[in-house]
């Protein structure tokens, strides 16, 4: 498939920080799932769906699942948008989406991580 997703090493460099520590037992490569989690998002697909030169999709969704739990998308999000300075010009999507009436409870179940900083709801 030719039109797989591979960050370059100078981007791997970047996010590598940011990356939770091995506790022991040896992980997948973290640039081959990366890369997976990005190019299932990017397309819409289903885990499932994902290339085998991702690595298994079962670890792709497991991998996306943990890290997202423990925030790590929203640092590297939050610090990279931090270091990349004032934006010369801003752009607005009015792209509107019609969600299920279950999306509403995600939130509240922990299984969408909130990026808001709104004061959580108990």
């Amino acid at each position: 498939m030719s039109d797989l997703i591979w960050l370059t090493e100078a981007q791997m460099r970047k996010i590598k920080p940011y990356f939770p520590l091995s506790h022991g037992i040896p992980k997948v490569n973290d640039r081959r799932v990366i890369n997976g989690i990005i190019f299932v998002i990017r397309n819409g697909l289903r885990w499932r769906d994902a290339p085998s030169d991702y690595g298994p999709h079962k670890t792709i969704y497991n991998r996306f699942i943990r890290w997202s739990a423990m925030g790590v998308f929203n640092k590297i999000f939050a610090d990279l948008a931090a270091k990349g300075g004032k934006p010369d010009q801003l752009m607005i999507d009015a792209t509107h989406l019609k969600a299920h009436r279950t999306a509403a409870s995600l939130l509240k179940k922990g299984l969408f991580p909130d990026v808001s900083g709104a004061p959580k709801v108990v």
